[in-house]
């Protein structure tokens, strides 16, 4: 079991940016696909971003691609969200989330069980 903390969540304006960091602690966090989801008030949680244990591969919602960038330090055992052009559609509660499986595949990521963060509050106001 990972334990995940997020932070860098807050107010913004359309157009702005706002960068999220998620901690992570567990040993096997270096060998785990991570990524971000987002929840929004009467929504599901959706897929935003992941990105492969060996930093090979990352993968986009297409509502955010060209705008959000994902990263990963596997040393510091942290992954990043980098949010450029916010919208205020973009408003909602992010969760990091790391796989419970090692060395999976990015695809397999969407299906296998996962730990997940607490969640950060991101506001875009218009």
């Amino acid at each position: 079991q990972v334990r995940l903390v997020e932070s860098g969540g807050g107010l913004v304006q359309a157009g702005g940016s706002l960068r999220l960091s998620c901690a992570a602690s567990g040993r096997t966090f270096s060998t785990s696909t991570a990524g971000w989801f987002r929840q929004a008030p009467g929504n599901e949680r959706d897929f935003v971003a992941a990105i492969s244990w060996d930093l090979g591969n990352s993968r986009y919602a297409d509502s955010v691609k060209g705008r959000f960038t994902i990263s990963r330090d596997n040393a510091k055992n942290t992954v990043d969200l980098q949010m450029n052009s916010l919208k205020p559609e973009d408003t909602a509660v992010y969760y990091c989330a790391v796989d419970s499986f090692s060395r999976s595949s990015l695809l397999a990521f969407h299906r296998n069980p996962k730990s997940w963060g607490q969640g950060t509050q991101v506001t875009v106001s218009s």
